[in-house]
């Protein structure tokens, strides 16, 4: 039977690089929903290449503006508009995956929605599990939904776990579990510049294609902070078995090391069709469209420690996954209006730790189990970190 998929986030990189792979497979693959936020041009050619049956947008206009589009070139898509829409066509009966890759925490309730309805998630949206790591895996248990994991370091680890992994490191003989990360494009940049980085250098990310915001998160490591926290929840790992390792070029995608000495690796090159199609493909591989590592052009592959005052960012989330609580919502509230800020050229890139840093010491981090309450830490920390935001910019 084909899959039905529901893709939230259609228009973003994980969004085109997932539709890439499903063309490549028709016969296993049917698109029920896109959703594409405010890109409609681009949604557009989308829903004329899968016919799907509906197309969300973020809001009225955007939604007038496609429609009209699709019905002047035949195709009947319908299409809807804003947050319950995107709940519903996650949910909807027919539907049986759904690839979370919305951005942020806008993302949030309609992944928590498709796991409360037992969908199998194919979880790209890192912030889920960083703002609702204990109330999203919970939900999922309950219900019996899958959580596959796309980002490319946790699809890593999770194809080198065994595979009747319990969900207990010690029970597998599992030492700890290590996320590579590449450095950003700041690498070897001097710290005497790192306060005159531009947005446009910082997007400008060596090895991967993404987005704008979550270039800038790895640019600032914050990225591999996020993903440390999202695999304390996926893996049951505790935060003193986690490691992060600096691997410049991106071939190894994460490892696991075990007890007896041994440590596996998966390796690929840097192309996110590779962890899409493994996840759809279950428990099958499918060809991605991913040409395979050339090991004789390759060259070295290089690892380090990752310095926290070139990247405090990173430290910020190591401090916050120890703390436990909200202080992880909070953490990634105040970094997206950091980088939002940033990137709107109204705060510099050094900027963004002390934005963060601010947000996690100003903001009640206790304990809450409910999505409102969640969202509710999420608006405090914001709030606090445009107050924060606004003094820097009047300074």
């Amino acid at each position: 039977m084909k899959q039905v998929l529901t893709i939230l986030g259609a228009t973003g990189s994980i969004g085109v690089s997932t539709l890439d792979v499903v063309a490549r497979h028709p016969e296993r693959f049917e698109v029920f929903a896109l959703a594409g936020h405010r890109q409609t041009a681009k949604l557009a050619e989308q829903c004329r290449s899968f016919r799907p049956r509906y197309a969300v947008m973020a809001d009225e206009a955007s939604a007038a503006e496609l429609k009209q589009y699709l019905s002047s070139v035949g195709v009947d898509t319908e299409v809807l508009h804003g947050s319950q829409a995107l709940i519903d066509v996650a949910t909807a009966a027919e539907v049986t995956g759904v690839m979370a890759a919305i951005v942020g925490a806008a993302g949030l309730p309609p992944t928590l929605a498709a796991a409360a309805a037992g969908k199998t998630i194919y979880l790209a949206n890192k912030e889920t599990l960083v703002v609702s790591g204990a109330l999203f895996m919970e939900t999922a248990r309950k219900s019996g939904a899958q959580v596959l994991p796309i980002d490319s370091e946790h699809n890593a680890i999770y194809q080198v776990l065994p595979e009747n992994y319990t969900g207990s490191l010690h029970a597998h003989g599992i030492q700890s579990i290590i996320l590579t990360a590449s450095g950003g494009p700041f690498l070897e940049t001097d710290l005497s510049a790192f306060d005159r980085i531009t947005p446009a250098q910082a997007v400008k990310h060596p090895n991967w294609s993404m987005g704008q915001k979550i270039s800038v998160d790895s640019a600032s490591m914050m990225n591999k902070g996020l993903e440390l926290i999202e695999a304390h929840w996926l893996f049951n790992c505790p935060p003193e078995q986690l490691e992060v390792v600096i691997h410049p070029q991106s071939v190894i995608h994460s490892m696991v090391r075990y007890l007896d000495g041994s440590v596996l690796a998966q390796m690929g090159n840097p192309d996110m069709r590779t962890p899409i199609a493994y996840c759809l493909g279950l428990p099958e591989r499918i060809d991605s469209g991913v040409g395979c590592l050339d090991f004789s052009r390759m060259g070295d592959l290089t690892f380090r420690e990752p310095d926290f005052k070139r990247f405090p960012c990173l430290k910020l989330a190591y401090q916050a996954m120890h703390a436990g609580g909200a202080a992880p919502c909070i953490l990634n509230a105040a970094n997206e209006e950091a980088v939002a800020a940033f990137l709107n050229h109204q705060i510099r890139f050094t900027d963004i730790a002390q934005v963060v840093e601010h947000s996690l010491s100003a903001v009640d981090a206790g304990e809450t189990g409910s999505l409102e309450g969640l969202l509710e830490q999420d608006r405090a920390a914001r709030s606090v970190a445009q107050q924060f935001i606004a003094a820097a910019c009047s300074r």
